[in-house]
């Protein structure tokens, strides 16, 4: 592995500063590597004026053991152009208890673009093998990043979140590649918390989870364009784990097609949580052997987080009471096939159920020859103007 070090820098048409990261020597140890992308960082997040930018040479492999970039910076116009590729360390003796929730690591940077078409490989099978309960990986992770740009990269094989955004505003994510194999677990594409005013659009995503997660305290996400699969769909939640008080509103799907992924549109509540998830959209989607295509469950739970035992489980069960709200969600122009016969599922809650659901112009065919398709309802109130297959006349009004 070809480890990189020396670092310069030099100024472009008076506007631009380069810094560059170039190979210096063949080691086995990975520490000079980190030094020096904190070298630059530093040089990167002082300078003033321009748009300065670090680029990671095309070409080239550089071997990270985890690392933090933090803010705040002096300049809010910051670029890193990555053409090269970052590779997380292959083994696991290469982390230590302290840094096993994070590989990279963006932290307060306000006007920060990162683009170029390398890739940004976790190395996950180790921890997918091993770990897969114990620790929980981001490989790419934004924290309290305002005005944020990422494009044009290629995500490979995280050891959990490829991607994941946390407290950020105004996030522009485009013409992005992230795909591991489809029984990695817990691999989601781009995992969405405490942020507000995204943009995900152009991209393919194929993982083990969701494509996209987007958790609690979460608004004005808007996704087009995507392709997903496999994968576990597009989710807003789990919300409401623990009989947490959570919420996310203003979330726009459209333009997107599912192939080959576990679900398709899914909102996913917890039994006794509380807050809301509304005014949610699904528009102009087209389903490619799609398993649960549009389904609301209000009473999920994973078991394992549950219980660790059928006693256990039982009494947290019963004693679980209250529903995330659940409102204004429209199903608009959804087409294609489904692998279940339940193409349409809204399992709501006992309690105040689902609101002001909204089905139009959905047009599914099974993709098992001969099946029909078929709606299940479950204290649902809405409307269904669906008129072709699968009819969805279970909605209360």
């Amino acid at each position: 592995m070809c480890v990189f070090c020396l670092i310069h820098y030099r100024r472009v048409f008076s506007t631009v500063y380069f810094f560059y990261i170039h190979a210096c020597t063949y080691v086995t140890s990975f520490v000079i590597t980190v030094k020096a992308f904190l070298r630059a960082w530093d040089d990167l997040c002082g300078a003033t004026g321009g748009r300065p930018t670090l680029v990671i040479p095309h070409g080239k492999e550089f071997l990270l053991s985890p690392l933090s970039f933090k803010g705040p910076c002096k300049s809010k116009n910051l670029w890193i152009q990555l053409q090269g590729t970052l590779v997380a360390p292959g083994s696991m003796n290469a982390w230590d208890d302290n840094n096993k929730e994070k590989w990279i690591q963006f932290m307060q940077v306000n006007g920060l673009t990162i683009y170029g078409g390398g890739q940004i490989d976790g190395q996950g099978k180790i921890w997918w093998d091993y770990c897969q309960y114990i620790y929980a990986i981001q490989a790419l992770s934004f924290h309290s990043c305002n005005n944020l740009r990422v494009s044009g990269l290629q995500h490979v094989n995280s050891q959990k979140n490829h991607i994941s955004i946390n407290g950020c505003n105004d996030v522009d994510i485009s013409h992005l590649k992230i795909t591991a194999p489809e029984e990695s677990p817990n691999t989601d594409g781009i995992d969405i918390s405490a942020s507000n005013h995204l943009q995900i659009h152009d991209s393919f995503i194929g993982t083990g989870d969701d494509c996209v997660a987007i958790n609690g305290f979460s608004s004005y996400i808007n996704i087009s364009r995507v392709l997903c699969g496999p994968g576990h769909g597009i989710s807003i939640g789990s919300l409401g784990k623990g009989g947490a008080y959570e919420t996310v509103e203003e979330v726009h799907v459209e333009d997107c097609t599912f192939k080959g992924t576990m679900n398709g549109a899914r909102i996913k509540t917890w039994k006794g949580g509380r807050g809301y998830a509304r005014k949610i959209s699904f528009e102009r989607i087209r389903m490619i052997n799609a398993g649960n295509p549009i389904i609301i469950d209000q009473t999920y739970v994973n078991r394992m987080a549950a219980a660790s035992t059928d006693e256990e489980y039982d009494a947290w069960s019963s004693s679980s009471s209250g529903d995330v709200e659940i409102s204004d969600v429209s199903y608009k122009g959804v087409i294609g096939s489904s692998t279940d016969a339940r193409a349409v599922y809204f399992n709501c809650g006992d309690g105040a159920g689902c609101r002001n659901i909204v089905v139009e112009d959905v047009e599914m065919t099974s993709a098992v020859a001969g099946k029909q398709l078929f709606a299940v309802c479950n204290n649902a109130h809405g409307t269904s103007s669906a008129d072709r297959s699968p009819r969805v006349p279970c909605l209360l009004p």
